[in-house]
Formats: structure tokens, sequence, C-alpha cells
């Protein structure tokens, strides 16, 4: 398909790991067609992940600038009526956004799923009764694509930095590390998005960082948990920060240590390599959610610890118990990971 008046809304209103692995649409849409329009809509607090891309050439805000003061349904509606886009990608099921598109006159919606609201609208849907965790989220997303004839090659996120903020960052990378020392980020919290470490394990894992040599711990947390807080030697910088700030002091990181969530994914849209801890259940698989793009590992529980162990709910797990995951064994794979790079 080749339409020369190619105008593509591309809606993820959602957490910041899935607006990451939104970030592939855009350059597949532009590598297919240059000369297309492709903006996207997303919340607030996830604008910064899509700062500086070349491949948007509009950033909506579905909640509005605004805390106070949020968008109504039909001040959204004519703000996406003016730019006469001709699809919209809802990645999302969402009824409210629904009948702002459909109200926003695009003729042509494509969402997930069979919801009444999308009979009731016309909308097209992508079917995603048969899932597989084989494929990425990454790539699923982009079947919203495929499903208008548009070719893809790549399902890697990326996120841009200006000039600016690589000068910025490689000062910054001065700061923390005054004597190349190596960066480690220790992301503790995860949203119980997923499965994670207590945070007496995290504690723990720190203290063995701490004492390294040549190595810098930072906890990357935009709000630590009071546990973490205020450890010696610890470098704290993304401490109430905006999320564009926070995602430069990312990009100075030698690798990132945490859960399967949000900074992992930003941090492989950056190519920095990660550590990334992970459930073997199929929903939180890291062959759905895994790191993209970048150097990685993943850690896992032993092959039966879902079945004997673990409570089978994802959202509570902390990897405790035999066969689990605890500080030592992140630590241990943190100073092979090391080793290996610097040999």
């Amino acid at each position: 398909m080749k339409n020369k008046n190619l105008r593509i809304l591309v809606a993820r209103i959602d957490r910041i790991g899935d607006v990451v692995l939104s970030t592939p649409i855009p350059r597949e849409i532009r590598k297919f067609q240059p000369d297309s329009f492709v903006s996207v809509l997303v919340r607030k607090y996830t604008r910064d992940v899509y700062l500086n891309n070349p491949n948007v050439d509009e950033i909506i805000i579905f909640d509005g600038d605004d805390d106070k003061i949020p968008k109504t349904f039909w001040q959204l509606v004519a703000e996406i009526r003016k730019y006469k886009f001709t699809y919209a990608f809802m990645l999302l099921p969402n009824e409210k956004l629904n009948w702002i598109l459909f109200f926003a006159g695009i003729p042509n919606r494509i969402g997930v799923g069979h919801k009444l609201y999308q009979f009731l609208s016309v909308s097209k849907f992508v079917d995603r009764k048969k899932y597989i965790s084989l494929r990425h989220e990454a790539d699923y997303c982009l079947d919203m694509v495929r499903k208008i004839g548009i070719e893809t090659k790549s399902f890697e996120p990326e996120i841009f930095l200006s000039v600016e903020e690589i000068a910025k960052r490689d000062e910054l990378k001065k700061k923390f590390a005054p004597n190349g020392e190596k960066l480690i980020g220790i992301n503790t919290t995860s949203g119980k998005s997923s499965p994670n470490l207590s945070l007496e394990e995290y504690k723990k894992l720190i203290k063995l960082l701490c004492v390294e040599k040549n190595i810098h711990v930072m906890v990357t947390d935009n709000n630590p948990p009071v546990e973490i807080k205020n450890i010696d030697s610890v470098i704290y910088p993304n401490i109430d920060l905006p999320l564009r700030e926070s995602i430069i002091n990312f990009s100075t990181l030698d690798v990132l240590l945490s859960a399967s969530t949000g900074p992992m994914h930003i941090c492989s849209a950056l190519k920095v390599p990660t550590i990334s801890m992970f459930c073997p259940l199929p929903a939180c698989s890291p062959k759905l959610w895994g790191p993209l793009g970048n150097e990685s590992e993943i850690i896992l529980p032993e092959e039966n610890y879902c079945s004997t162990v673990c409570s089978g709910d994802p959202h509570i797990c902390d990897f405790s118990g035999k066969g689990g995951i605890d500080s030592s064994i992140v630590y241990n794979r943190v100073k092979l990971f090391m080793t290996n790079k610097s040999g």
C-alpha cells in the first residue's frame, strides 16, 4: 500500500514500558512511506519517551498539560480532528479513546480484540486471541501497521537524545564516575507489574556492589523506598525528576539491574546494557516482554520454582525460597557480566 496522504495517529495511553515498545511503529511507517505524517497520542507523563524522535511529527497529550484541569472529551475530539488523520491505531483497548477517535472523524480505526464499542463504532481490529508468548509485545504492536499493508523490518525500540542531551550525558558521566568507574544502575521498584526482588534483597545487593572497587552504584528510582534511601556512597540521581531528565541519567549507565519494568525498556531503547530478573510464566516471559536491541542478560528462577514454591501470582512474587533469585545470584551475574565486558 502506497498512499501519499497517509496521516497516522498512534495511540498508546498506558505506562512507560508499553509506550517505549510502541516506538518502532513510527519508524517502520516512515521507512515504508517517508512522506507520511505520523503523530502519537500519549499521556503527559510518558511523552518524554517520544521527544526528539525524528519519525514523529506531533505529540498529542491525552490527559492535558494541566493536572488540575484535564482535557475534556470534546476538547480531545476537536484537537485530533484538525489533523485530518486517515488512520488511527489504538494499542490499548479503551472505550473513551475509541469514541474520541470515532467523533474525530478518522475513517480507519484499528484496535485490539473484540469489544462491543469497537463493533458499534465500526472499528477494525487486530485479533490477539491466538496469543503466542514466543512473540514479543513490540512485534504484536506492529500487527497494526501490517494490517494496512505496511511492511516492517524491525521491532527494536528507540529513544533519541538531542545533541545537547548527549553533551549533558557526557558531563554527568564524568560527575558520577570521575575516575572512570563503572556505573551500575539499580531500579528497585516495578509498580507490582512483574515479579521483583524484596527490598531487603535489593539492599543486600547494593551493599555487596558498593564494596567493589571501580564501581559506583546508582539507585535510579524516581521515588526510592525508605528502605533503600540514604545508603552510603550510593548515587540517587532521579529523585523527583521529570522523565526526560531521568532518561538522560539512564543513558550514563554501564548496566541497569532491574525486574521487568519501564526503566529496563528505556535502557534497551538507549542501547544501555541490562541485567533483568524475569518470571518464566507465559504472561511475564522475557520472550514477550524482554529487552530488545541492547546487550542484555536474563535471570530466571530454577525450572520448577513457579510450580513448587511461587504463589503463581506475578504481582506479589519476590523470587524468594528455594530455587528463586536472591542478592547473591544477581551479584555474581553482575560480576561475571562486568568481567566479560572488561575482557
